[in-house]
C-alpha cells in the first residue's frame, strides 16, 4: 500500500481488520455504471425501479426567497443508490473547494469521500488506524466523540496539555520520548496517531496558530505520526483571517482531515467529507460499502444544488454570516460572566465555535454540584470529566454553551451558576469545620 507521491508505507498504520477489507464487487459495479456511457446496459445493479417511489418532486425554499427543486431524473437519482464515495457531481465540487480552500501539497495524490457527518469520518479513520491496547495522542481535554469512539480498544490515551494556543510541543515531545524509551524496554510501542482539533477547539475554543501548527508537524513527521485533523469549526471561527489548516502543510501525506457541514448549514443533513491520502481514503470507502453503503443521496444532492446555486463565494458568504452571528452571542455570554462569575471562575475568550471553558475557583470538582445540586437549579452544563482524557480524576472545569438557548436564558443561567458556586463553596467550608449535612448548611 505504499504511495509513489508521498513515499509512505501506509500498511503500516493500518489495523489487522482494516487490511483485510477488500472490495465488494457490486458496489465496485454501481461505481463504474456512473461512468458508463449512455448507451451501456446493466443488469449488475440490485437498484429498485425510481418508478415505485412515490415522491413527484422535492422543493426546497430557502430563507432568502430562492427555491431548490429537485425533479426529474435528478430527483430519481436523489433516491437512489450511489457509489461509495459520493455523490459524483458533488465529490467533484467537494475537491475543487477543498482545493481551493486548503491548496494541499501533492493534491494528485489525495483523494475525499462523503461521510455521514464528521463522527462517522473520524469513527472510521480511528477503527481502520488503532488497535486493542494501542497508545493514542490526543489533545487534552479533547472532543468526548472521540473518546467514546475510543473506548471499546481499551487504548492508552496519552493526554497533551493544552496552552492558549494549543497542545505545548514540548509536552507532546515527553511524551513521544516516554514513549520511545518505554517501546525500546519492550514494555510497549509507539503511537501511530495524533487526534487535534485545531480551530476553535470543542470545549476550549483555543485556535492553534499557524507557528503552533508547524511546530506540531514537524513532531509528527520526525516520530512518524499521522494526524487527525478534525475541524468541524474550522469555518466558525471570529479571528481576522482564516487559519492555515494542516492539510495546507501536510508535504509528506500525513494528515487526514475531517471537514463537516453541521455547524454552519445543518446538522440534520449529515453533510461531511474526509480527505487525505489516496490509499486511507481507500480502505474508509471499503469500509462504508461494508456498512452504510453511501451516505445520504438526497442529503448530498441537496448540498450539490446549493453550489450550483450560490457557488463558493455564496457558501462562504453564508459562513461569515455565520460567524458573525455566533461571534455576537460569544461576547453577550462573556458579558455574562463578567457580571455573574468574576472572581468565582477564570476562562479565555473562546476564538471559534460555540463553547467557553470554565474553570471554576475553590472546587476541586465540579461533578456533584453540576449533576445533583445544578440540576435542582434547572441549569445543565457539562461537567469537564466529559471531555479529559483520564475522565475518572477531580476536576474543575465546565463547558458550557453558547448557541441554542435565548440571550436571557444564557445570563438567567450564569446567575444562577455563580450562586451554585457560592453555595458549593459555603458547603465546603462547612464541611471542613465538620458540619456534613448539606440541608442544614445550605438552609
Amino acid at each position: 500500500m505504499a504511495n509513489m507521491g508521498f513515499g509512505i508505507d501506509y500498511s503500516q498504520f493500518m489495523s489487522v481488520h482494516a487490511s483485510r477489507r477488500r472490495p465488494a464487487l457490486t458496489r465496485e459495479l454501481t461505481k463504474r455504471q456512473y461512468g458508463a456511457p449512455k448507451e451501456s446496459i446493466s443488469l449488475a445493479e440490485g437498484m429498485p425501479n425510481e418508478v415505485t417511489f412515490p415522491f413527484q418532486s422535492i422543493n426546497i425554499v430557502m430563507k432568502d426567497g430562492s427555491s431548490l427543486d429537485i425533479q426529474g431524473q435528478q430527483l430519481n437519482t436523489a433516491l437512489q443508490y450511489i457509489p461509495s464515495q459520493g455523490y459524483p457531481s458533488l465529490l467533484k465540487k467537494i475537491r475543487d473547494f477543498t482545493l481551493q480552500i486548503h491548496n494541499p501539497p501533492n493534491w494528485q495524490d489525495r483523494d475525499v469521500v462523503m461521510t455521514n457527518g464528521s463522527q462517522d469520518g473520524i469513527s472510521k479513520a480511528l477503527e481502520m488506524l488503532v488497535e486493542d491496547g494501542d497508545p493514542v495522542l490526543v489533545q487534552n481535554p479533547l472532543y468526548a466523540g472521540t473518546e467514546i469512539i475510543l473506548k471499546p480498544f481499551k487504548p492508552n490515551l496519552i493526554g497533551i496539555e493544552q496552552d492558549d494556543d494549543g497542545i505545548i510541543p514540548k509536552k507532546l515531545i515527553e511524551a513521544l520520548e516516554g514513549c520511545k524509551a518505554y517501546t525500546e524496554e519492550g514494555g510497549g510501542k509507539m503511537p501511530k496517531v495524533i487526534y487535534l482539533n485545531p480551530t476553535a477547539s470543542n470545549p476550549t475554543g483555543v485556535t492553534m496558530s499557524l507557528r503552533r501548527r508547524q511546530e506540531i508537524y514537524q513532531i509528527c513527521c520526525k516520530y512518524n505520526i499521522l494526524i487527525l485533523e478534525d475541524d468541524a469549526y474550522y469555518f466558525l471561527h471570529f479571528l481576522d483571517e482564516q487559519p492555515v489548516s494542516f492539510l495546507s502543510l501536510d508535504v509528506e501525506g500525513r494528515v487526514l482531515r475531517f471537514d463537516s457541514m453541521s455547524k454552519v448549514l445543518s446538522s440534520g443533513l449529515r453533510l461531511a467529507w474526509l480527505t487525505g491520502p489516496r490509499p486511507l481514503v481507500n480502505n474508509i470507502e471499503l469500509h462504508i460499502q461494508s456498512s452504510m453503503l453511501h451516505s445520504s443521496t438526497l442529503s448530498q444532492v441537496i448540498l450539490d444544488n446549493l453550489l450550483s446555486s450560490w457557488g463558493f463565494n455564496g457558501l462562504l458568504a453564508h459562513f461569515a454570516y455565520v460567524r458573525r452571528y455566533y461571534k455576537a452571542r460569544r461576547d453577550f455570554t462573556v458579558a455574562s460572566m463578567e457580571k455573574h462569575l468574576k472572581h468565582l471562575c477564570e476562562w479565555n475568550v473562546p476564538s471559534g465555535g460555540m463553547f467557553v471553558w470554565i474553570k471554576v475557583h475553590g472546587v476541586a470538582d465540579v461533578y456533584d454540584m453540576l449533576m445533583t445540586r445544578g440540576l435542582k437549579k434547572n441549569i445543565t452544563f457539562v461537567p469537564g470529566h466529559a471531555f479529559m482524557a483520564d475522565p475518572t480524576k477531580a476536576c474543575q472545569y465546565i463547558r458550557a454553551s453558547f448557541s441554542k438557548a435565548t440571550l436571557k436564558q444564557i445570563d438567567r443561567a450564569m446567575y444562577l451558576l455563580g450562586e451554585l458556586i457560592k453555595e458549593e463553596h459555603v458547603l465546603l467550608r462547612r464541611k471542613l469545620d465538620g458540619l456534613d449535612d448539606e440541608h442544614s448548611i445550605l438552609r
